[in-house]
């Protein structure tokens, strides 16, 4: 009888410490899916700082691609009349 009841109160811890390590996995799931969560939030965020950052970039080098554009027109400009100017001094000259 002592063996039977020794085994049947095994069999009882054996069945406890079942259910409580499924209950331990079920918290920790829940836990780590509030901490998922929380990270997935901070990469959002990240992301979109970047997104912006690069928007930003974009528009940056518009604005120098226009500037650089202008600037070579103003080149041309300052060139032609520095080639007119060149003949003009030279023919006086002559």
């Amino acid at each position: 009888m002592s063996i039977e009841a020794a085994i049947i109160i095994s069999a009882a811890a054996f069945v406890v410490s079942l259910i409580q390590a499924i209950f331990n996995m079920r918290r920790a799931n829940r836990s780590d899916a509030k901490s998922d969560g929380s990270q997935l939030t901070t990469v959002i965020v990240k992301l979109e700082s970047i997104s912006d950052d690069t928007r930003e970039i974009k528009s940056d080098l518009r604005d120098v691609k226009s500037d650089l554009k202008d600037h070579s027109e103003r080149l041309v400009k300052v060139e032609q009349q520095v080639k007119v100017l060149e003949k003009n001094v030279f023919r006086k000259e002559d």
